[in-house]
């Protein structure tokens, strides 16, 4: 096997499902066989004591701008792009695995211009999709794939995108999904949060952004309040949607309907999992900005709990009819009426959550997709 320089700002402690994704696949790499390059970031050492290849962690790896067009972009890419260089050199380094095309890919780039280093991108769906927007970003993104030795799409969803977008040809193309701790989330009865004794609660566990639909599940709440009185909604995580969704929460009335509870802790948001009634993840697809899988339905399933989504991006392919359903969420109507017809009937969540939990662990087993990974990217 190649010895692998993954490089890549989102990891583990920061949250993140593509940090997470490569924490738990490259962790069970071979001894010897992987170093990573990230950001330094408050706890990265204690949580780096947990990972059995080496970690080496550099300040400011969050990039002010992907461009190359002004100075401080510039400086941005030359001081990345020696530190990967001579962790290159000196970890006798055979391939680069970027966490995204852009920022990650162009040192990986000029690492292949000057010596020679082949290098893999990860795409995650939104990322090629806002590049988009951006002439420039466009050219960079076209750039780094052109010259890229493989491209791993997390989803059909992505490598449909890659394809039509991008011109990527399906013999650099390689679909990898992310995947869940089949053994961490499991289903239990004994760790529902006090507070949401009595009431059926629906749970969203991600950045507060308009594409993960957190805003539409809220507008739909007095509807589905009307036919389910004891619901609760509740909100896990933090971002920049923080302040709209907390006013929009306000002016529809319903503050005692909607728990915002904030960044958790692994073993917090683990207990929410666990002792919610439904899932929702009514994503939508926001301009350019999309989901491009939805690692958090995968945990919720492997909970043992049964689970809605979106119709946009690649939330479909976490799931099945058996275990979920798929919601237009462009406007709160329809999803009003799938999560009032879901919480009405219990026998069919419980059966939607054992098929979950089932469908979670055959296909989705960290275990089974790092042996894909060492197969597929050695």
């Amino acid at each position: 096997m190649r010895k692998v320089l993954l490089i890549s700002e989102i990891f583990p402690p920061v949250h993140g499902g593509s940090g997470r994704w490569f924490w738990e696949i490259y962790r069970r790499f071979p001894v010897g066989t992987i170093e990573v390059l990230t950001n330094d970031v408050s706890g990265g050492s204690d949580t780096d004591k947990g990972f059995p290849h080496p970690v080496h962690r550099l300040a400011g790896m969050a990039a002010p701008s992907w461009g190359v067009r002004s100075l401080e972009g510039l400086k941005y890419y030359y001081r990345l792009w020696k530190k990967l260089d001579a962790l290159v050199r000196e970890g006798e380094i055979a391939q680069v695995h970027c966490g995204r095309v852009i920022p990650e890919g162009m040192p990986a780039l000029f690492n292949k211009f000057r010596r020679g280093v082949p290098y893999t991108c990860y795409v995650h769906g939104e990322d090629v999709e806002v590049a988009r927007t951006s002439r420039e970003i466009t050219l960079l993104t076209r750039l780094v794939l052109r010259h890229a030795e493989r491209i791993v799409a997390n989803s059909e969803n992505t490598a449909n995108i890659l394809r039509k977008w991008w011109d990527i040809q399906d013999h650099r193309l390689i679909v990898m999904t992310p995947g869940v701790d089949v053994e961490r989330f499991v289903p239990t009865d004994s760790t529902r949060p006090d507070h949401w004794s009595g009431q059926s609660v629906i749970l969203t566990v991600g950045r507060l952004q308009q594409r993960k639909g957190q805003d539409m599940m809220i507008q739909a709440l007095p509807v589905i309040r009307e036919a389910i009185p004891n619901v609760l909604y509740c909100v896990v995580g933090g971002g920049a949607e923080e302040g709209r969704l907390r006013e929009l929460t306000a002016s529809l009335g319903i503050t005692d309907h909607v728990e915002f509870a904030g960044e958790m802790t692994d073993d917090q948001m683990l207990a929410c999992y666990q002792g919610c009634d439904l899932f929702a993840l009514p994503n939508r697809r926001v301009h350019n900005d999309d989901e491009g899988f939805g690692m958090v339905l995968l945990e919720a399933q492997s909970c043992g709990k049964p689970v809605l989504a979106g119709n946009a991006g690649g939330t479909r392919e976490t799931l099945t009819e058996e275990t979920g359903v798929i919601v237009d969420c462009t406007s709160p109507e329809p999803l009003a009426s799938a999560v009032i017809e879901l919480l009405q009937d219990d026998k069919r969540l419980g059966r939607m959550g054992l098929a979950g939990r089932e469908h979670a662990a055959q296909r989705f087993s960290w275990k089974g997709l790092a042996e894909q990974a060492m197969a597929r990217l050695a």
